[in-house]
């Protein structure tokens, strides 16, 4: 319809203006012919021209340009008796002209429209005035209606352009009134509006729930009956401002805010109400809110109640989480006060007994005062009255203070001024607290076990609700869980002090005297616990020593036991003096009976286990090194230059079936040989490779004592507390002096030990031995007549004055004696009897080419008496 409508209304419009626009036209020509023949009329020349001989030939040319220019149908110039002297059509000069022109020659200009030879047109004709005022002819100009209609033409299409234009815009509005107006009301029509407003308001004044509709001038627009009920509201009270309606300030203040609010609790005479606010203008509507009330009264309580239920359950939760993350006790006793305070309680202390902080188990209370330490406590400032950090607190089980501890009941005071027995244990420290403004206390004992553990308190101050029934059955469920924490870290750290223990008896706690090498080591247990990394440092015989560095996979108990059974094997091994690759592979194959053998028990296996044995020989500066899946060592020379030898690496420990290899080094005196495992170059955030580029960097270019290249490397490479155990031995090297050794090429005769004897003594007197000569002499004596009747070519005698006098004989027989008790009748036998009385240590040691027997003798001994019978 109001399509049809605006169409009629276009039609109408676009008639209007085509009349419109044909009788402006026609004025415009009208206006037009009469100016131009006014103009023509009275143009200087034109009367002349009429009264000249030939008018014509005057005229004519001017009334075409004239005619031209101005767009006019003709221009015709007449005399008085009405002959043409001009006309667009020559052949009508000279004719008489049409229609009525006495008007003009009486000097009136006038305008007419009738039809002319060219059609209907509009004429103006004009009378040409002799400057004496007479009529010297006229001037007619007309335009044909065609002509007129063709300017009246262009406004037809440009009304019904425009028409058509605001036909559109008109649709267009119409649709998108149309669509908002259907979107506002769902699509519903009037009657289903006018049933849906019968309904909303039947509702809004029936509902239990107050609704307010208040404007963006905080004036009230619309208020049902259940929110006039709740507030107290006039029956006038729409129009006013919210601030004039006699309400609580707060509530007041609430609603003019503007805000947005869910379940804001405001006061409202005697009643409590839910208030919630939410603006009308976020789905265009008008700026303004709308605001909901519920009467919460009643359901006050009940809701407290479940707010205090869900933050204690969230406590819990929290408590859950937070205490017992390490296997420390004092950490855990920490964690709980700091769950506890602030929250449950302003202040919370722990108290634990001395042995549990030891990690040894508590003793039952047994009448005797209970000494336990404050570990713990959170939520108080620093001028607490509260017995500070690692005060010892002493509790008689059968006093008030000791209550809780010896009945194993929490004991909790609601009111410490009321309590008489809570004050007595100690009135001024009593005094104290009840200045400083703590009100209500809360002991609940640790038990884990049926043992107590110690005593958390409770404290409360600031919150001025003492504690209650159902603060206690919180309390005891938190301590309960805190107790069960704290006893595993009890146990923990037992567990822990004892393999600690162990694994210290089992490693070397020093070095041992020699002179070969100066040593230096360090020993870092990993952070998780024990391991088996070891290390030694082992006397030989011939001023040589032995190094070991080792590693069993693995931490806690059974890798430190694994370690002291290996390295006890290692010791043992080497008093055979075997060279390092068979020494690993001795070591090896009992690693894997020791395998078979725990295997059969359901035990844990030792394959895994590393090794690297070196034998740095004093006398030579050579230094042999086998390793089993052992990281190399590394080479400092005296130049500061770090090389890592290339030592065939091995299989680990107990895997078996392959030989291990000795490679032999030049050491130059005062070089420094660095043996470690592999958690000091590895770690999970670094390769190995850069591991021993950054311990080369560290070990090169400055010459350091053995102690102070444990500690840089340690700083290096270690900043932090590794995550495996690391074992690192540094020894720098030395060399025995030339002049203090000394070596011969016996015959193999009899009668040349005499001349040993001789060249020994002579030797010992002047290294200044002159006692040890004879007990030498006779040791000497004793291994040369052995070589020369048990032993082969070639055989030689050495001499070494170290820490001890070291006599060698060397053969080439693999043949070793054995010490045996001589019978009474045998006429032999007793030279290594001899041999072991005089001398502190002896033995054999076999080599590429043969054996040595040795002997080692303690300088400054007396003389022994000479032998009887």
């Amino acid at each position: 319809m109001t399509l049809v409508i605006v169409l009629l209304l276009v039609a109408a419009a676009v008639f209007s203006l085509v009349l419109q626009g044909r009788r402006d036209s026609a004025h415009e020509a009208a206006a037009r012919s009469m100016s131009v023949a006014q103009s023509f009329a009275n143009a200087p020349g034109t009367a002349a021209a009429l009264d000249s001989k030939d008018p014509t030939a005057v005229l004519q040319p001017l009334a075409e340009r004239v005619r031209e220019r101005t767009g006019v149908e003709s221009i015709v110039v007449a005399g008085t008796n009405g002959i043409r002297y001009t006309h667009p059509d020559r052949e009508r000069i000279g004719k008489h002209i049409i229609g009525p022109y006495k008007e003009a020659l009486d000097g009136r200009a006038f305008t007419r429209t009738f039809t002319t030879s060219r059609g209907p047109s509009v004429v103006s004709l004009a009378p040409v005035l002799r400057p004496d005022g007479t009529v010297a002819g006229l001037v007619s100009v007309s335009i044909t209606v065609k002509t007129v209609n063709a300017v009246a033409e262009p406004s037809p299409p440009f009304a019904i352009g425009t028409a058509l234009g605001a036909l559109v815009l008109t649709a267009g509005a119409a649709a998108l009134v149309s669509r908002r107006l259907r979107r506002q009301t769902h699509g519903l029509g009037p009657t289903e509006m006018t049933r849906m407003y019968e309904h909303h308001d039947a509702v809004l004044h029936s509902v239990r729930e107050g609704v307010l509709i208040i404007g963006a001038d905080h004036r009230l627009l619309l208020a049902n009956d259940e929110a006039k009920r709740l507030l107290g509201l006039p029956a006038d009270a729409e129009g006013c401002a919210v601030t004039e309606l006699g309400l609580e300030p707060r509530t007041a203040e609430l609603l003019a805010s503007g805000k947005v609010a869910t379940d804001e609790v405001r006061p409202a005479g005697n009643r409590l109400l839910a208030i919630n606010l939410r603006p009308t203008a976020e789905r265009g509507g008008p700026p303004g809110v709308v605001a909901t009330l519920r009467d919460t009264t009643e359901l006050r309580v009940v809701t407290g109640r479940a707010e205090t239920v869900r933050e204690r359950l969230t406590l819990l939760y929290r408590a859950g989480a937070r205490i017992g993350t390490t296997l420390d006790v004092a950490t855990t006793a920490r964690e709980l006060a700091e769950v506890s305070a602030p929250g449950f309680a302003d202040c919370a202390t722990v108290d634990l007994a001395d042995a549990v902080l030891r990690g040894e188990e508590p003793e039952p209370p047994s009448g005797e005062v209970i000494n336990v330490r404050r570990t713990a406590a959170s939520g108080a400032g620093t001028d607490h009255p509260l017995y500070p950090l690692g005060r010892v607190i002493g509790f008689v089980p059968t006093g008030p203070g000791g209550i809780g501890s010896s009945s194993g009941h929490t004991w909790m005071v609601p009111d410490l001024s009321a309590s008489e027995l809570w004050r007595r244990t100690d009135p001024e420290q009593s005094a104290r607290i009840l200045e400083y403004g703590f009100h209500s206390l809360l002991s609940v004992p640790l038990h884990a076990r049926g043992v107590i553990l110690g005593m958390a308190n409770f404290w409360r101050a600031e919150n001025e609700e003492p504690f209650d029934a159902e603060d206690l059955s919180f309390a005891e469920e938190l301590v309960a869980r805190a107790a069960v924490s704290v006893d595993n870290a009890r146990r923990y750290t037992r567990e822990h002090e004892m393999a600690v223990t162990l694994q210290r008896s089992l490693l070397p706690r020093g070095v041992p005297e020699q002179n070969a090498l100066d040593v230096a080591f360090r020993y870092l247990p990993a952070q998780a616990g024990v391991g088996g990394d070891w290390f030694d440092v082992i006397p030989l015989s011939g001023a040589r020593v032995a190094l070991v560095v080792g590693d069993v996979v693995g931490h806690g108990l059974h890798a430190a036991a694994t370690m002291g059974r290996l390295r006890t094997t290692v010791h043992n091994f080497s008093t055979l003096d075997l060279p390092p690759d068979e020494l690993l592979g001795h070591l090896d194959e009992l690693v894997v009976r020791i395998d078979q053998d725990e295997q059969t028990d359901e035990s844990v296996a030792v394959t895994g286990a590393t090794c690297l044995y070196a034998i740095y020989d004093a006398v030579t500066g050579r230094c042999s090194v086998a390793r089993a899946g052992h990281p190399g060592p590394a080479l400092v020379l005296p130049d500061g230059t770090v090389e890592f030898p290339e030592i065939p690496a091995g299989l680990p420990l107990g895997i078996g079936g392959m030989p291990f290899e000795t490679v032999e080094l030049e050491v130059p005196e005062g070089s420094r040989l660095v043996m470690y495992t592999d958690g000091l170059i590895e770690r999970r955030d670094r390769d190995i490779d850069d591991g021993l580029e950054e311990l080369r960097q560290t070990l090169a270019d400055r010459d350091r004592t053995p102690e102070e290249t444990c500690d840089d490397v340690l700083e290096a490479l270690l900043p932090t507390r590794p995550g495996d155990d690391v074992a690192l031995l540094v020894a720098r090297t030395r060399t025995l002096d030339p002049a203090r050794r000394v070596q011969w090429e016996v015959a193999p005769d009899a009668s040349a030990v005499s001349g040993v004897r001789k060249e020994a003594t002579r030797w010992l007197s002047d290294q200044g031995l002159d006692e040890e000569g004879f007990v030498t002499e006779l040791i000497l004596s004793e291994l040369v007549t052995n070589a020369i009747r048990y032993g082969s070519e070639p055989i030689t005698v050495r001499l070494l004055y170290d820490r001890a006098l070291i006599c060698e004989v060397a053969d080439c027989s693999s043949t070793s004696p054995h010490l045996r008790y001589a019978a009474t009748t045998d006429e032999g036998g007793r030279g290594l009897f001899l041999v072991a009385q005089f001398a502190e240590r002896w033995g054999t040691r076999y080599t590429a080419r043969g054996k040595v027997i040795w002997s080692e003798q303690t300088l400054g001994e007396p003389e022994p008496p000479p032998e009887s019978g």
